[in-house]
């Protein structure tokens, strides 16, 4: 209701802007400061997409401006407050009622001293925000008192780029006549004549060519005119841009040419309309590589044929896929598949993010297309970024596909260097029944990858209870010592997962197993302040003062990772406080770090302990003071 009421209340006092009183309020409500900052705490309406914006970034008068508040704004200026201080999103005051297109309040400003030149804000200046959004009296009020035609800056670079893509004709003509430079770069489209394309405004594209706008001139997101045009589908303004000598195969944008633009959007009739003017069906750049690999993406079988018909090598490299047929595998286009095989498409080729397209479809899912790709000879056991196509049917958990792949000859046991086999793959995912399916053809249960050990401690890792005991029943060894986190135990306490602890414990897990980076599980369940684990460990024989791993003991653990009840825990099971570690004792970490109450704790106990035979002077260091020797948190936050 709070929010609610500030993003309401200045609408309703521009209504009310006749009334004295109101007026009065008004900047009684902006001048003082523990309303203004509440205000703005709650909302910004130039920030009207953050539910948490904080202070205000801009001054009264732009807030005042920026909502149209003539009257408060013009009260604000007869306190002296500076015109032309700079804040809030779109920079200035100016700016702000520029793009409202209060032309009383820009007049106030301006008589009062504005520079009507300004830089900053999300536009760059006034002149270029008025021409966004389309206020013409308010551009020419502008243009009369100075403003810059070609200044620079902001998201579209210059005005005459803003008003072209809104499609602001009159507002063109009059920074045309104002000497506007045509040409112009900068901005989201790089010119005017590529945002004019882009938004398909044909009359604007006419109006900027006939007054010098180069048809070929290279920038901005889509590179050129052609291009732009060719995204949108707008095929009068292509016809247009041609007819002006457009270069039909220039480079450059996001598609790397028009006619990967036309083909990646699906616009059959532009695709043909480039073909007959010229263009390179082969011609290689942009996100997909060439027309036919986007065009299969897409799932556009009359381009496809099209572009085959002219001429496109189906197995054309590049692009995020690779090549065509990786493509349409990659997305389920089954038609478009077999179709680019008819045409010679090679199953096999390697590249692209998944390798190959049988990996594609089996990690997708596709079942239809794994098979048509086997019945035409995909190589089952090719590699690929999941390792083969079984690991990565089995990482994304498509058992019909794993099924179909191990009938195919699938090799279950092979090694990928990061997802392992199938079954540590599935394992990882939680993928239950592909483990099963794994384990009833004989996979190998133990076997290991670099980074988290074998399917037990990989399971383990992430929680997957189900599959833990599944694993257990079928072999799987519950002190195997790899990975980084040691042992499945370690894996299991490290993620605060108590039920797979007990499993493992009561499956005859070694509760004191050294290895991994935190090298006993009771460490790492301390280094997270899993209190129910670490008494669960110690209760099951967890030697409370064991020495390794990345913070040498369990108390060091906890006590640098500033978890209290942990600390008090681990002292009362014996926890030696002068333990020396990796950072010193317990004390030194926390100290330094300023975790005033853990510090405290374990003085209290050090000194009841030492009785006075050893005292510590201790001054606790302020988190900002803090020199932090030690490591950080490392990406998974320990």
């Amino acid at each position: 209701m709070a929010r609610y009421a500030a993003e309401l209340w200045t609408s309703h006092a521009v209504l009310a802007q006749s009334s004295e009183n109101i007026v009065r309020e008004t900047v009684r409500f902006l001048e003082k400061e523990a309303t203004f900052q509440r205000w703005a705490r709650l909302y910004q309406a130039d920030r009207s997409w953050d539910t948490d914006p904080g202070p205000p970034r801009g001054s009264r008068l732009y807030y005042a401006c920026f909502h149209g508040l003539i009257a408060p704004a013009q009260d604000l200026i007869r306190k002296k407050v500076d015109v032309n201080i700079q804040g809030g999103e779109y920079g200035n005051a100016l700016q702000a009622a520029s793009l409202g297109g209060y032309q009383e309040i820009i007049n106030l400003l301006l008589g009062k001293g504005a520079d009507v030149n300004a830089q900053g804000g999300v536009y760059g200046n006034a002149l270029q925000a008025a021409s966004a959004t389309g206020y013409q009296k308010i551009v020419k009020l502008l243009l009369d008192n100075g403003a810059d035609v070609n200044v620079q800056g902001g998201e579209y670079g210059n005005a005459l780029h803003a008003a072209s893509l809104g499609g602001y004709q009159e507002i063109i003509n009059l920074l045309l006549g104002k000497g506007a430079d045509v040409n112009a770069q900068g901005g989201v489209y790089g010119n005017a004549l590529q945002a004019a394309s882009a938004t398909g405004y044909q009359k604007i594209v006419k109006l900027l060519l006939d007054n010098g706008a180069d048809v070929n001139v290279q920038g901005g997101e889509y590179g050129n005119a052609l291009h732009a045009a060719s995204l949108g589908g707008y095929q009068e303004i292509i016809n247009l841009l041609l007819g002006k000598g457009a270069d039909v195969n220039a480079q450059g944008g996001v598609y790397g040419n028009a006619l990967q633009a036309a083909s990646a959007t699906g616009y059959q009739k532009i695709v043909k309309l480039l073909l007959d003017n010229g263009a390179d069906v082969n011609v290689q750049g942009g996100e997909y590589g060439n027309a036919l690999h986007a065009a299969s993406l897409g799932g556009y079988q009359e381009i496809i044929n099209l572009l085959l018909g002219k001429g496109a090598d189906v197995n054309a490299q590049g692009g995020v896929y690779g090549n065509a047929l990786q493509a349409a595998s990659a997305t389920g286009y089954q038609k478009i598949v077999k179709l680019l095989l008819d045409n010679g498409a090679d199953i096999n080729v390697q590249g692209g993010y998944y390798g190959n397209a049988l990996q594609a479809a089996s990690f997708e899912g596709f079942q239809e297309i794994v098979k048509l790709l086997l019945g035409n000879g995909a190589d089952v056991n090719a590699q690929g970024r999941y390792g083969n196509a079984l690991q990565a049917a089995s990482f994304g958990g498509h058992r019909e596909i794993v099924n179909l792949l191990l009938d195919k000859g699938a090799d279950i046991n092979a090694k990928h260097y990061k997802y392992g086999n199938g079954l540590q793959a599935a394992s990882s995912e939680g993928h239950q029944k592909n483990v099963e399916l794994l384990l009833g053809n004989g996979v190998e249960v133990s076997a290991r990858r670099y980074s988290y050990g074998d399917a037990l401690q990989t399971a383990s890792s992430e929680g997957h209870w189900e599959i833990v005991k599944l694993l257990l029943g079928n072999g799987a060894d519950v002190n195997a010592r790899s990975g980084r986190y040691g042992n499945a135990l370690q894996a299991a306490s490290l993620g605060g997962y108590q039920e797979i602890v007990k499993l493992l414990l009561g499956k005859g897990a070694d509760v004191n197993a050294q290895g991994g980076r935190d090298g006993t599980a009771l460490q790492a369940a301390s280094a997270r302040g899993h209190q129910e684990i670490v008494k669960l460990l110690i209760d099951n024989g967890a030697d409370v003062n064991a020495q390794g791993g990345r913070y040498g003991n369990a108390l060091q653990a906890a006590s640098l990772r500033n978890h209290e009840e942990t600390v008090k825990l681990l002292l009362d099971k014996g926890a030696d406080v002068n333990a020396q570690g990796r950072y010193g004792n317990a004390l030194s970490g926390p100290s330094l770090r300023g975790h005033v109450e853990v510090v405290r704790l374990l003085q209290r106990r050090k000194d009841r302990r030492k009785k006075g035979r050893y005292y510590i002077v201790f001054k606790a260091v302020r988190p900002q003071e803090s020199k932090q020797p030690y490591d950080e948190p490392s990406s998974d936050g320990l």
